[in-house]
């Protein structure tokens, strides 16, 4: 793995872990029950489907390099498929 494909991983491990957190803390106020429920879970919805996106991507470039191919040439994949995976 190169600089520049170690950075770019590295980023988006960074913003996995930003949305980790952001859902942790939309998850305790919802358990809360101290704010608006239709906004948090709206809010919940749109960052996972956000953090699966994320997830794919890097899958994507690991798979990538692990073939011998270009990782720069990964990308994000639309909602609705990365959202239609089976587990």
């Amino acid at each position: 793995m190169t600089g520049s494909e170690a950075e770019a991983e590295k980023e988006i491990l960074g913003r996995i872990t930003q949305m980790i957190n952001q859902e942790k803390d939309l998850r305790d106020r919802l358990a809360g029950q101290g704010t608006d429920e239709s906004a948090e879970h709206g809010r919940l919805a749109r960052l996972e489907a956000e953090l699966d996106q994320c997830w794919d991507l890097l899958r994507q470039r690991r798979a990538r390099v692990a073939a011998g191919q270009d990782p720069e040439e990964a990308h994000a994949r639309p909602t609705s498929q990365v959202e239609g995976y089976l587990s």
